[in-house]
């Protein structure tokens, strides 16, 4: 066997940090410092956010479409359905400060009425019935866009829409979040809720997406590098 000198060649995996993280870092040493929080509660919190899943979105979309009195309070209040299905807004973490309390609000497809959310100022998200956002909610390039040519947009998620259905898109800020309730499939007759709310992914939550029956995944888009024609 040979003995090589491993000298390191591969390049760092971050080169360096965004203004946001210096900031985040900046701050949260700061309240660490006044004793807002500890970092024992930081770690926990982190933790705890980290491990939310859009399971709670999808079992209360999954109950209102077999439940019409539910369907009622999720539309009319969704904080109140979001507690039903053991989401409380309130106090998310049952250990600290409530994190992103603010009004949430339900948006209802139909045939002809197609809704998708954005935050085009940064990154808003009900995080406490969602999880984290996906990379791609957080890019300008998906913020920027989908409000100027949704359709388009849309189209590269892998859904197209007939052109007599009407597309919404609705602004998240930072104290009004939005979730979708997709139209439910036709061949979904017979379903329970366990079932429904395995095909209601996160992508059809957002809007980028409809729940089919087989697919129980996230879409994933095919990432083409920029093309930048040569003149000759």
């Amino acid at each position: 066997m040979t003995d090589h000198d491993h000298d390191r060649t591969a390049a760092p995996m971050v080169d360096e940090i965004t203004d946001f993280e210096v900031l985040e870092i900046a701050l949260r040493e700061l309240c660490i410092e006044k004793g807002i929080f500890t970092a024992e509660d930081h770690r926990r919190f982190t933790e705890f956010a980290e491990q939310i899943g859009p399971a709670p979105a999808a079992r209360m979309v999954a109950r209102a479409w077999l439940d019409p009195e539910y369907k009622k309070l999720v539309l009319t209040d969704a904080l109140a359905a979001s507690r039903e299905v053991g989401v409380d807004w309130l106090q998310p973490t049952g250990f600290g400060t409530p994190s992103d309390f603010t009004a949430l609000h339900v948006l209802e497809d139909t045939p002809t009425l197609h809704h998708v959310i954005v935050c085009t100022l940064c990154s808003c998200y009900p995080r406490p019935i969602l999880g984290n956002s996906p990379e791609w909610y957080r890019t300008p390039n998906y913020r920027r866009r989908i409000v100027r040519w949704p359709r388009q947009v849309l189209a590269e998620f892998g859904l197209y829409l007939p052109e007599e259905v009407e597309i919404r898109v609705e602004d998240s800020n930072q104290k009004h979040r939005f979730m979708v309730m997709p139209v439910r499939p036709d061949d979904t007759e017979g379903w329970g809720e366990d079932q429904l709310a395995e095909i209601i992914t996160r992508d059809c939550l957002i809007g980028v997406a409809l729940p089919k029956a087989g697919v129980t995944t996230n879409v994933i888009t095919k990432t083409r590098p920029a093309i930048h024609p040569v003149e000759h």
